[in-house]
């Protein structure tokens, strides 16, 4: 495969104004990543590999802010990333210390500066294993699975960091640095090499995602339109080809999920990621039929953090929710076996009006971290009607 020539030389100026197609990829991303945790079906890893395609878009356009000093770059990112994290662990963590959450004696001082992650995500932050009740508004997971989206706020922090280091090496020896984190899965992912702990888990998922990451480098400067689209997309075919002949071989409980087979989710989303990237338009608004969908578009990727933040705390409400309906007179007893059946997507549905309620409830975050004007429904209606 030939190599980019311009590699070596500065990032071309970047285009005025959002890329819708990039909006729309994150919104669709955002959404299968609902489905996924609410269905368990482990194929949308395999159709839709949405923390691949987030990170690709994310670092296509961490290269593009990197066009100004590093330093601002990078105190900009935290600014906007961090206070939403505030928010939400201001309401779980008390949370858990009141349903009988306690330190750790066996690991002293170091459970405290594990605390501190919830401030400054550079590890995970722990929580406790069982803390809620069974039949509860809060079972006894509740709290694995509100931390579960944290893992992602913790690698785009290590993105963060390292990006101008990254992106030195991706201008200078663009293949072996967009590859590296493969080669990188190969040892740490497999259980080649055993990295312990929780610097451990950050690495591998620094490894399997990082070249998500670079391939956003690649777009950004234009890389990916020197390569003969037709050698782009058969070598993306065949990285591809490889990840799901290694998941074959390696199915966990959960048949192909790939979220649990690292090399796998590596060169299935980065192979997955080339194409859509080699194939991506430059929309500066949305077309066709695709111009409906607009406003949900927009309100999606202003609010993204929000949206992943939460969204696990709020399919369990909405679960409890539904559980609620066998409970109501005449309801439950009519309709008892129909709620059952369909459970999952009345869960589904009910999701949504919980979403819009924590977007009003906390999206503004997102705004005063970006030190915009707080609003509480930014789809751009205002913005079309001027």
């Amino acid at each position: 495969m030939p190599g980019p020539a311009a590699g070596t030389g500065s990032a071309p100026a970047a285009k005025p104004g959002r890329d819708r197609y990039l909006d729309v990829l994150r919104a669709v991303a955002l959404v299968r990543v609902v489905f996924f945790h609410l269905f368990g079906w482990a194929w949308l890893t395999v159709l839709f590999p949405s923390m691949g395609v987030m990170f690709a878009l994310a670092g296509s356009l961490m290269a593009r802010s990197l066009a100004r000093p590093a330093g601002s770059v990078i105190r900009s990112r935290l600014r906007r990333l961090l206070p939403p994290m505030w928010a939400f662990s201001l309401v779980v963590v008390p949370v858990m210390f009141a349903l009988s959450w306690k330190p750790f004696r066996e690991e002293g001082l170091w459970w405290f500066i594990k605390i501190a992650y919830y401030i400054f995500p550079v590890g995970t932050p722990p929580y406790p294993e069982e803390n809620g009740s069974t039949g509860g508004w809060l079972e006894l997971t509740w709290a694995d699975q509100a931390a579960g989206p944290l893992w992602y706020l913790r690698a785009y922090l290590w993105f963060v960091l390292a990006s101008p280091l990254l992106l030195k090496a991706f201008r200078k020896l663009p293949w072996v640095t967009l590859l590296a984190p493969i080669g990188l899965t190969a040892v740490i992912g497999t259980g080649l090499v055993t990295v312990p702990g929780t610097f451990g888990e950050g690495l591998i998922d620094f490894a399997v995602f990082g070249s998500c990451w670079i391939l956003g480098f690649a777009h950004n400067d234009g890389l990916l339109k020197e390569i003969p689209r037709y050698l782009a997309v058969s070598s993306a075919a065949i990285v591809m080809g490889f990840g799901l002949w290694w998941a074959s071989g390696h199915l966990t409980e959960e048949g192909w999920n790939l979220d649990e087979i690292p090399l796998a989710q590596a060169t299935w989303s980065l192979g997955f990621c080339a194409i859509l990237l080699v194939y991506a338009p430059s929309w500066q608004k949305l077309p066709g039929r695709l111009a409906g969908w607009d406003s949900l578009v927009t309100l999606a990727n202003n609010r993204a953090v929000t949206i992943y933040l939460w969204h696990n705390l709020l399919l369990m409400a909405a679960a409890q929710l539904v559980d609620e309906l066998w409970s109501v007179p005449w309801l439950g007893d009519t309709f008892g076996t129909y709620i059952e059946q369909s459970y999952q997507v009345l869960v589904f549905i009910v999701i949504w009006p919980l979403i819009g309620l924590a977007i009003l409830a906390f999206g503004w975050v997102e705004d005063v971290a970006a030190k915009r004007r707080p609003r509480l429904w930014p789809n751009g209606a205002g913005k079309r009607r001027s």
